[in-house]
């Protein structure tokens, strides 16, 4: 091979043999499943033609000929919406995607590129896990990968997105980054059914074991989308919503629209039933206040009592957390508060400001949720709010009680500012509540005909002199009572104040201890 024709011809060779290392055998196999290559994924997820590989002719060293390219996953780098994204994309065909020497050589790679060029990775998990054959190595491999992971975790958003089976190692790392999106027929687990079959004698579905509905029901999935171009679509606008890496702005989109109180706005004033009773969907007080209409909801299937996603106010990205009093009456829960927790530190890490919508009558009670560890985990998130350095604006609506009234962004756990509705009822508990506590001897010591008529003048009373807006404003403990149309607008004043928002802490400790 001595002439420059020659070493072309052989280079078009190598990279044809490299695009399908598996062969027909490998092509066959991903038609039988109905999947597209793993390269075909990275192009559907980036803008068109930027996708550039990296290590394309990378494998097993001391396998000679029979080493297949690629060691069973794609890395490379391209674009999305004009900005530079990292990619890892798992080849399924190639020894079930699972990590290898090499494997974990070329994603140690990717992103150690992503850390010095300060750009978000995205991960394309279809995977077996360690590779049993390679022994201890693909051990060591994962255990350096996942402190690659550490690393960018903060620094670049990171996003999983899991097709097919992924089990044991390869879960690991995709619980690890920030979210992790996955289609309806995707698996992941730590030990498969027939492994749990074979040590424990539990028969169990794939689907019942680590589907992706109940994946999504735990809360370990944020996203499950219909088929793998939804997934796709879904990362691409998460990631229009962050920054490149925290040293940067998100995209600015469309500042300024709308400097005047529209139609929508004025729908507002009517939204809230007149009745405590009456649920509505917060949603629809969502679309009102944000750009657009836009709220790119995260874990949607997840904890519904608690709504969490991204909007934009003068065209820049916000965090939302907004109680859903469709579900639960707002009421938060264990599974609510891992679920705000994960996204308040999400934003604050991205430095996203964090908008609260308030309409919670307090934290659930129960029997299942003390079991469930209901304490400890909504400590974690009042430990959040605390600790993000963002600007947080709070806008109650309607209930504020007990805990609820607490953790949801009040301005003494640290928001910036705090408005309130005219509905908006702020106090340590409801009335219903608050009759039977200490209204329960006057009850009894009234004659049975006419204790009906005393609990509602009691209930009446308290609503109108103690669950109101108003004590809290007359304190302090609010900023203002706004008109619910001047919401949008109100917001918006409020962001471009805290614009330039710094916190420092001159604290020399490591790190608090969350409760755990």
């Amino acid at each position: 091979m001595s002439g420059t024709r020659e070493k072309l011809d052989h280079l078009r060779d190598l990279l044809e043999l490299a695009e399908e290392p598996a062969g027909e055998t490998g092509i066959a196999k991903r038609k039988a499943k109905g999947i597209p290559s793993a390269r075909e994924r990275v192009r559907m997820l980036l803008d068109k033609g930027s996708f550039v590989e990296m290590g394309a002719l990378v494998r097993q060293p001391g396998s000679g000929g029979d080493g297949m390219y690629g060691d069973g996953v794609v890395t490379g780098r391209g674009t999305v919406e004009g900005r530079p994204v990292v990619v890892i994309a798992h080849d399924q065909t190639v020894h079930g995607g699972s990590v290898g020497e090499m494997f974990g050589r070329k994603v140690a790679a990717a992103m150690q590129f992503a850390q010095q060029n300060a750009c978000p990775v995205v991960a394309i998990n279809d995977s077996g896990g360690a590779r049993i054959q390679d022994a201890v190595t693909s051990l060591a491999w994962y255990a350096l990968m996942c402190r690659r992971q550490e690393d960018l975790s903060g620094f670049v958003p990171q996003v999983a997105i899991m097709f097919g089976k992924c089990a044991a190692g390869s879960v690991y790392g995709p619980v690890n980054m920030d979210v992790l999106v996955a289609t309806k027929k995707s698996y992941m687990f730590v030990t498969g059914p027939e492994v749990i079959r074979g040590v424990t004698g539990e028969v169990v579905s794939a689907d019942d074991l680590g589907g992706a509905a109940v994946q999504t029901a735990n809360g370990t999935v944020h996203y499950v989308a219909e088929d793998e171009q939804g997934a796709f679509d879904w990362v691409r606008e998460y990631l229009s919503y962050l920054p490149s890496s925290c040293l940067e702005q998100p995209p600015v989109v469309n500042p300024g629209l709308e400097p005047e109180p529209t139609a929508h706005d004025l729908e507002l004033n009517t939204l809230i039933p007149d009745s405590d009773k009456v649920g509505y969907d917060m949603r629809e007080v969502l679309l009102r206040i944000f750009d657009d209409g836009a709220f790119h909801e995260l874990s949607p299937e997840t904890a519904g009592n608690l709504l969490t996603g991204f909007a934009r106010v003068d065209g820049r990205s916000v965090g939302v957390v907004a109680n859903q009093p469709q579900v639960l009456g707002g009421a938060l829960d264990s599974l609510a508060s891992d679920k705000a927790t994960h996204f308040i530190r999400l934003c604050d890490a991205f430095g996203l400001p964090v908008i609260f919508v308030v309409d919670t009558p307090g934290v659930l009670p129960g029997v299942a949720e003390e079991r469930a560890g209901v304490i400890k985990r909504g400590g974690r998130f009042f430990r959040a709010v605390i600790e993000a350095t963002v600007p947080i604006i709070t806008i109650v609506t309607r209930k504020a009680y007990g805990g609820g009234y607490a953790v949801m962004g009040c301005k003494q756990l640290g928001a910036d500012i705090s408005l309130a509705w005219p509905t908006a009822r702020i106090a340590v508990m409801g009335a219903e509540s608050m009759v039977g506590v200490i209204g329960r001897r006057q009850l009894d010591n009234t004659a049975p005909e006419q204790r009906e008529t005393v609990r509602q003048q009691m209930i009446d009373f308290y609503n109108a002199t103690m669950a109101t807006p108003w004590i809290a404003a007359e304190r302090g403990y609010i900023d203002a009572v706004i008109e619910p149309a001047q919401t949008r607008l109100e917001i918006r004043r409020a962001l471009r104040l805290l614009r330039d928002k710094q916190t420092h802490k001159a604290n020399p400790r490591k790190h608090s201890l969350m409760p755990v």
